[in-house]
């Protein structure tokens, strides 16, 4: 059958869980890929290139925005953001679906240019336990973390237009709802008609 993508996009406030939730199922389905991001910022530890995101410098990042290969971009704790176009125009017409790891402002982005996205937010059980976190990872300074937790208030506000909210207590259980979206959007309606059609003369 005959199917466009489907985007999965996934924001919370830094901390939260996104990126290893994203990680935990990528594998559970066949069709599923990840968007890497295009960043200005600098690798972390562990990270790779072309694997965890696409490092460029903002010279390199400016030109790519002025050239439109963006289908979205937005500047995140000081660093620039950004996802392929070409890359989800691909994707999309050959029936992959793609998993993009975003902030808010990229998903709104999207939101706006493209149909029949799935839009995820996922939250800590508190900003307590949110602080804890970032300070258990000992990714960033004291002062990036401060901002980091100033930020999330802004953030959690605009959950409330994603399709879904996910509260990342316990990691499985969270991991086991975030599937379950998943299931259930290849299974609507709106995106099995028009390739059942021919089939079942619906």
């Amino acid at each position: 059958m005959n199917r466009e993508g489907v985007l999965y996009v996934i924001s919370a406030p830094s901390g939260a869980g996104k990126t290893t939730l994203c990680k935990e199922i990528i594998d559970k389905f066949p069709n599923l890929r990840h968007s890497v991001s295009y960043t200005t910022r600098t690798p972390r530890s562990g990270e790779v290139h072309g694997r965890d995101y696409f490092f460029v410098g903002k010279e390199e990042f400016k030109r790519m925005v002025d050239a439109g290969e963006f289908a979205e971009w937005a500047e995140v704790h000081g660093n620039f953001y950004g996802t392929s176009l070409a890359t989800l125009k691909e994707c999309r017409s050959q029936g992959i679906d793609l998993i993009l790891d975003i902030d808010c402002q990229g998903a709104r982005q999207l939101k706006s240019r493209f149909e029949g996205g799935v839009y995820i937010f996922v939250l800590p059980p508190s900003i307590a336990e949110l602080r804890r976190r970032l300070d258990t990872r000992s990714l960033d300074t004291a002062e990036v973390i401060e901002r980091r937790i100033n930020n999330a208030a802004g953030e959690i506000k605009e959950s409330r237009w994603y399709d879904y909210i996910i509260v990342n207590d316990d990691f499985e259980v969270a991991a086991e709802q975030l599937k379950s979206v998943l299931i259930a959007e290849q299974c609507r309606t709106s995106r099995l008609l028009a390739s059942l059609a021919a089939t079942f003369d619906i």
